[in-house]
């Protein structure tokens, strides 16, 4: 399975779906991803193959971590994405799989800033803010 930016410069080769694929609804994921909500798979960073440059862009967590978001120089385009609340996993947006079978969210968090018209049935786990760690 691979992702890309809309360029096709930088991909991301993945295993497949996982049992982590997270809708979030938080204020910097609606800017991120230009949608009302960011949809992304989790991975082991390990088992991903990068290929491509990309630039990256650190921001401040509600609880005081970073999140890391990587895209492409060229077209702008997030592919990656990490933080600190969960090292040794990386983030790959749905949208960049472009997969129309690719599974449903499992989890939904930030909904406390989700959009009235917005539902994701598919979530078995639903958090108005971010999942507590465990």
């Amino acid at each position: 399975m691979q992702a890309q930016c809309q360029c096709g410069q930088l991909t991301v080769r993945l295993p497949g779906p996982s049992p982590a694929i997270v809708a979030c609804h938080c204020i910097d994921c609606q800017r991120r991803s230009g949608s009302p909500f960011g949809v992304a798979v989790y991975h082991p960073t390990e088992n991903l193959q990068i290929t491509g440059q990309s630039k990256q862009y650190v921001r401040e967590t509600a609880s005081g971590g970073e999140f890391r978001t990587d895209f492409c120089p060229q077209c702008g385009s997030t592919v990656l994405m990490s933080g600190d609340k969960n090292p040794g996993l990386t983030g790959i947006p749905v949208g960049a799989i472009a997969d129309p079978d690719f599974p449903p969210p499992v989890r939904s968090v930030w909904e406390e800033s989700m959009h009235e018209w917005v539902t994701i049935e598919t979530a078995l786990e639903h958090f108005d803010q971010g999942r507590p760690k465990t």
